[in-house]
């Protein structure tokens, strides 16, 4: 569902680009074409060198949106009369409307819909033990990881308040280039993009095909060695993936609700529940069956603390996963985007 979501965000961006000068089939076929080649590559020395560039280019990309946010005159589709209704969002116009608590009204679906788009920003851990079975010092990646995460708090959690602040609840979109109203400006930020909608697919596409791949020939010489066999597999299994994605994005053509239901489907599992049950799985390993007795206040802290982990995992797994169905059922009710493999734009 992650590469499925590159494949749509690539066709939005095609869409935006071009002014929809293509079916939308087409631009998320063209997107994951362009994303299968680039997942070829077997190990992770090869994608790095993308992932520098992604990294850089989100940078200025973000920094862009934040600041151009900033120095337009009005968000897109402002208008300045407060009982207007804004097409693009359905919410009243007028200035726009900073809120540090939820609008009264808003139902738990939006509610929850909202955190889980920002829980997917910043949980990632599906990826990690991949990312350490390939370090020449796997004990070095908690370094990596605290300097990434740090740095994409204070990121993301800067240029989403800033952003949020000039175009406010009424006029926000997902993704937030959609909020710019100068069309040269949103082209331009959103453009930055272009090595991260690109590498995030071939990621998740890798550390997918290397679960299927490496349980398929573990043991065998076609697993770490150049042969016909292992990269014909190795490329049918992407092929099989993308097309996959394919399907998903145009089955599911919105971004919004695709990221909710990806974030409640998996970072519930790899954000929480995971390191809640990993934590107690060591500690029983370390210390025995009954780790928070003979660790006193810190066992049962500790187990309490990860329990509670453990419960709020499959509490965004559940309650997270009807949400964002009940969200994509009522915008297919409501019209709010086209029909399954549809032609429709896209675009922001």
């Amino acid at each position: 569902m992650g590469m499925a979501l590159h494949v749509l965000t690539g066709a939005k961006y095609l869409n935006t680009m071009t002014n929809h000068s293509v079916c939308t089939i087409g631009f998320s076929a063209i997107m994951a074409v362009i994303s299968f080649i680039c997942s070829l590559p077997r190990t992770f020395s090869t994608l790095a060198k993308l992932a520098t560039a992604s990294a850089f280019f989100t940078f200025i990309s973000v920094l862009l949106a934040a600041i151009f946010a900033g120095i337009e005159a009005h968000p897109t589709g402002y208008n300045p009369d407060p009982n207007s209704i804004i097409p693009l969002t359905g919410l009243h116009g007028g200035a726009p409307t900073v809120l540090a608590i939820p609008a009264k009204g808003t139902t738990f679906v939006a509610g929850m819909n909202a955190f889980l788009n920002i829980s997917y920003t910043f949980i990632g851990q599906i990826t990690i033990p991949s990312f350490m079975a390939e370090m020449k010092n796997p004990k070095d990646f908690p370094k990596a990881l605290w300097c990434v995460t740090i740095a994409e708090v204070i990121l993301f959690s800067l240029v989403g308040a800033v952003v949020y602040a000039y175009t406010g609840t009424n006029y926000n979109t997902s993704p937030a280039f959609g909020s710019l109203g100068n069309e040269v400006y949103k082209k331009v930020a959103f453009s930055f993009m272009i090595p991260t909608l690109i590498f995030l697919g071939v990621l998740y596409a890798s550390v997918s095909a290397r679960f299927v791949f490496f349980r398929i020939f573990e043991g065998t010489r076609h697993k770490g060695s150049h042969t016909v066999v292992g990269w014909a597999s190795w490329a049918g299994i992407l092929a099989c993936t993308w097309v996959l994605a394919f399907i998903i994005a145009e089955v599911i053509p919105f971004f919004s609700d695709l990221l909710s239901l990806m974030s409640s489907l998996f970072d519930s599992f790899f954000g929480f529940i995971f390191w809640g049950t990993a934590y107690i799985r060591m500690r029983q390993d370390d210390y025995g069956p009954g780790f928070y007795h003979r660790r006193g206040i810190r066992g049962i802290g500790g187990l309490c603390f990860n329990l509670l982990i453990i419960a709020i995992g499959f509490f965004f797994l559940g309650a997270g996963t009807y949400a964002s169905v009940q969200s994509i059922i009522d915008g297919y009710k409501q019209k709010q985007f086209g029909g399954a493999f549809s032609c429709s734009n896209n675009g922001l």
